[in-house]
């Protein structure tokens, strides 16, 4: 194979474009709307970060979602709507159960292997993300949730990521802004966190720099595969549709890729569970020194916090399945912008952009990475919550797979299937 086509340019597609691109292959990115990293890869949470590589296939999942299932404003929110693949996935969930501890460990290790190839890649094209290496304190206001805090962090010490306990003076020394009376915490100095648009865009433009045919404003409408060449037809705008033929495909269309497995003869089980977030413009020099520096996760609130650059705070969370629908619900941005009020009351909240993207969430909480059934069609997909922790170490490793003859029957990573 030597030419390949990549459906979709969020944070997957693009780095897969380029892991491709650094190997010697001819590609070709088609990205539906005008610019890359306009979807799900907008405006999610920036955390980099390894310490919330637990899956959610655990049993309180469940509890937590039948316990929130009529309140409005929950952090996991399941819009009790029945539908065959809601049914599907949320079954395929509990049989993964059994795998929460060796999917949790394999996600650590992922997660720790990806800073390097994120790290090299943006050093060697010279991308400003508003990287921000001062680690992730996750924080806890009960007992029950700082112990199973330990539990989780034996998880991710056999994964390779070393982290430990806090006091909650310790918490105020990390980070003297934080307001608000905790239990404890958990602190992982290597996590850091990044402006994900920022990013995805700047290697976007150097993926131009390398040769790589970057087709935007194309909507994918149809991928099909006889083996030995892959057929894209593609829809821009007024005009009639048109055809691109490759040696192969890589799909990394995020929710999207469901649809394309079909077409494809695969069966790729992603849910789109959507997530919110807020970016607080710091106006005002107390509103920037009233900010945290460290980036955040609340475990009650299942809220992320990453501050990126002097001037913008972002608060993202909440898990809501209910299918395609992207709309921004005024009743789950409102409790996103009381927890900054409560937790940094010296921020000022009146300028504040509301955001919401769908996650590509596979039942298992792995990612799709490697060979579909046909010999020349690929995936790196299904990421979920973690595309931008994740992203930089399974593009190299379709990248890897498919440049290798002796790899190119079989994934790399069996449990990632």
């Amino acid at each position: 194979m030597k030419t390949i086509a990549i459906v979709g340019g969020g944070i997957t597609g693009v780095t897969t474009a380029y892991a491709l691109a650094k190997r010697g292959f001819t590609v070709t990115l088609f990205e539906r709307h005008r610019y890359a990293a306009m979807e799900t890869s907008f405006a999610n949470g920036g955390q980099l970060s390894a310490s919330n590589a637990e899956v959610w296939t655990h049993w309180s999942t469940i509890l937590k979602g039948m316990k929130w299932m009529l309140k409005k404003d929950a952090p996991l929110l399941v819009n009790p709507k029945p539908s065959w693949h809601k049914f599907a996935w949320f079954a395929e969930f509990i049989a993964a159960m059994p795998s929460y501890e060796k999917n949790t460990i394999e996600t650590a290790r992922l997660a720790v292997a990806a800073r390097e190839h994120l790290f090299a890649w943006a050093d060697a094209e010279g991308i400003d993300f508003d990287l921000k290496k001062q680690g992730i304190l996750h924080i806890y206001r009960d007992k029950k949730g700082f112990d199973h805090a330990e539990k989780v962090s034996q998880l991710l010490a056999e994964g390779g990521l070393p982290r430990h306990a806090v006091t909650p003076q310790e918490m105020k020394a990390i980070e003297p802004t934080l307001a608000g009376n905790y239990y404890g915490g958990y602190f992982t100095e290597s996590d850091s966190t990044g402006d994900i648009h920022k990013f995805s865009n700047g290697l976007a433009n150097a993926l131009e720099r390398l040769g790589v045919r970057t087709l935007y404003d194309q909507d994918v409408i149809s991928v099909n595969s006889n083996n030995s060449q892959a057929v894209i037809t593609v829809k821009e705008q007024d005009a009639k549709p048109s055809v691109h033929v490759f040696d192969g495909v890589v799909i990394c269309a995020g929710v999207a890729s469901k649809q394309f497995a079909a077409q494809l003869g695969d069966r790729v089980n992603i849910y789109p569970v959507k997530g919110y977030s807020i970016t607080v413009n710091l106006l005002d020099a107390d509103s920037q020194a009233g900010a945290p520096n460290v980036s955040l996760l609340d475990d009650e609130t299942k809220l992320v916090t990453s501050r990126l650059g002097v001037d913008r705070f972002r608060v993202a969370g909440t898990a809501e399945f209910n299918g395609y629908n992207k709309d921004i619900r005024a009743d789950r941005i409102q409790p996103l912008v009381q927890w900054v009020q409560q937790c940094f009351p010296k921020i000022n909240t009146r300028s504040v952009v509301p955001w919401a993207g769908l996650r590509p969430m596979m039942p298992n909480m792995m990612p799709r990475v490697g060979k579909g059934n046909a010999n020349n069609v690929f995936y790196n997909t299904g990421h979920g919550h973690l595309g931008w922790t994740l992203s930089a170490v399974t593009a190299d490793m379709v990248a890897e797979i498919m440049a290798s003859p002796a790899n190119a029957a079989r994934t790399l990573t069996p449990v990632l299937v």
